[in-house]
């Protein structure tokens, strides 16, 4: 069946494959890959693209395992008209497709303390989507406001409320595409913050396969023993703890393995399909539901199609 898309002005590409579009190197093809010119390019083709017409935003494939059977969907990816960092007093409005080190830099620069991007692996629009965080600080902690574009083409502005962040999740509407967001940071002496961020550097690179092929942590780490995401849960408990555990530090399966730095962290080795790398992730989730009674969820987003 041919499909009719919108005239755009941007780059609109059919049966895109998306394997070097992540992290992992791992995907089969969307339907269709668009990048906007602009926001009114945006807003135009979302406009007119057909309601039966599935659309799946896309940041730098950081955090993502694409089946290789592809995706049935347009895929919308942002590009450089999307990635302003502009700083105004303690608040930061970023475009969506700017990378989450280089708004931490650049905050800590105008001295504004928003350090915790600073290791996060990917772009804004996935760091809100996800309520990213680290060293004990969350995208919701600094959130002020976002403006996405509706599946109909109308630019909205989201608050917190709206997006109701929980842990590693948000109620962001099926096929809405965040396109900025603004950031809250207390004030902060930007030698000391870069000091910080060197610091935060250093102790990553001791500890995380940073030269490996991944897609940054593969597990939430338990909230208490529920995986609720409840506000009382704790999340002390380490997902790589209990994946050791279950004794699978360095386990495989094909191309795909779980790093022994750090166990938490899939790993393309080379030559792995995704079916390898989600397949290992599975064992590695039975493994240790019968080794602890705690069953890990997925922080990585895996969409599309198995194979054929």
């Amino acid at each position: 069946m041919t499909v009719e898309f919108p005239v755009v002005r941007g780059r609109l590409t059919p049966d895109r494959p998306l394997n070097d579009l992540t992290w992992l190197r791992v995907g089969g093809p969307a339907d269709a890959l668009f990048q906007p010119a602009d926001l009114d390019d945006l807003k135009d083709f979302l406009k007119s693209l057909s309601p039966d017409i599935a659309v799946f935003p896309m940041g730098v494939g950081s955090n993502l395992i694409v089946r290789d059977g592809g995706i049935r969907a347009v895929v919308i990816r942002m590009g450089r008209g999307f990635n302003h960092i502009e700083v105004e007093g303690n608040r930061v409005t970023v475009g969506v497709a700017a990378l989450d080190a280089h708004v931490a830099r650049k905050a800590a620069a105008a001295g504004v303390d928003l350090t915790f991007l600073r290791t996060i692996p990917g772009a804004i629009g996935g760091a809100v989507r996800m309520n990213a965080g680290c060293y004990g600080s969350y995208v919701a902690d600094h959130f002020v406001s976002a403006k996405a574009v509706t599946r109909a083409g109308e630019l909205v502005t989201l608050t917190a409320v709206d997006l109701n962040f929980q842990y590693r999740q948000t109620d962001l509407p099926e096929g809405w595409v965040i396109v900025e967001a603004v950031f809250e940071g207390v004030a902060g002496d930007p030698e000391e913050l870069d000091a910080r961020m060197t610091a935060q550097l250093k102790k990553r690179d001791e500890t995380q396969p940073t030269k490996d092929r991944t897609a940054g942590s593969t597990f939430r780490n338990p909230a208490g023993f529920s995986s609720t995401g409840k506000a009382d849960d704790s999340h002390e408990l380490k997902a790589w703890k209990v994946i050791d555990d279950a004794g699978m530090r360095g386990a495989t399966i094909g191309g795909a393995q779980m790093s022994p730095m750090h166990s938490n962290f899939l790993v393309n080795t080379g030559g792995a399909t995704a079916a390898d790398l989600e397949s290992l992730g599975e064992e590695v989730r039975k493994r240790v539901f019968q080794k602890s009674q705690i069953e890990l969820v997925w922080e990585i987003m895996r969409v599309g199609e198995p194979a054929q």
